[in-house]
C-alpha cells in the first residue's frame, strides 16, 4: 500500500495541456505538480475540477488548492487545464519544488488563510461566484489547510526527496 498517488503516470499526451510557466504560478497554489499560473478568469477551472481548482489573486486566476489522489481526480484538472484558453496551468512543480520551498509555503500558510479570509464577501456575493459553490469551496479549503494538508505535504516531501511514494512503515519527513 503508498500513501500517494503520482499524476505524472497517466497524465501522457495529456501534458500538451498545461504549459504554463513555473514563474507565473500564483502563489495560492498547494505544492504539488499541478498548478495554475496566467490563466484566463473564466472559472472553467472550477466547472471542471471543483474539489481542486478555485480563482484568485489579483486577475482572479486559477488555481490548484488540492493535490490530485487518483486518476480520476488528474483527469479532472486535465480537462481543467484543456479548458483554459490560455492554457496556463503547468504540470513541472515536482521539478521546481524543493523541501525548502515546500516547508516554506507550510510556514507562510497563514498568508493563504488571510487572503481567503479577507475576500470572504467576495465568494459570499455574486451571481458567478454562488453559482459555481466557491464560498464551500473556499471554506474546505481552510478546513484542508488546518486538518489534512500537513499530512499531505509531508507525504509529498518525501516524494521529493526519495522520488517514490513512502509506504505506511516509512517515516515522512518533518514540515
Amino acid at each position: 500500500m503508498t500513501l500517494s498517488f503520482d499524476p505524472v503516470a497517466v497524465l501522457g499526451d495529456d501534458r500538451d495541456a498545461f504549459r504554463g510557466r513555473w514563474e507565473d504560478r500564483l502563489w495560492l497554489n498547494v505544492p504539488g505538480l499541478l498548478y495554475g499560473g496566467e490563466t484566463d478568469n473564466c472559472w472553467t477551472g472550477r466547472l471542471s475540477a471543483p474539489s481542486h481548482v478555485l480563482s484568485g489573486g489579483e486577475y482572479l486566476t486559477e488555481y490548484v488548492y488540492r493535490r490530485p489522489r487518483t486518476p480520476a481526480d488528474t483527469a479532472l484538472l486535465v480537462e481543467a487545464a484543456d479548458n483554459d484558453p490560455l492554457l496556463g496551468y503547468g504540470c513541472d512543480g515536482d521539478s521546481r519544488w524543493t523541501p525548502e520551498t515546500v516547508r516554506e509555503w507550510w510556514r507562510d500558510r497563514g498568508r493563504v488563510l488571510q487572503y481567503l479570509t479577507d475576500h470572504r464577501s467576495t465568494w459570499d456575493e455574486g451571481d458567478a461566484w454562488a453559482r459555481q459553490d466557491t464560498a464551500a469551496a473556499v471554506r474546505e479549503f481552510e478546513r484542508y489547510i488546518a486538518g489534512g494538508l500537513a499530512t499531505d505535504l509531508r507525504i509529498y516531501l518525501y516524494w521529493l526527496e526519495e522520488r517514490r511514494s513512502p509506504t505506511p512503515a516509512d517515516r515522512l519527513p518533518e514540515l
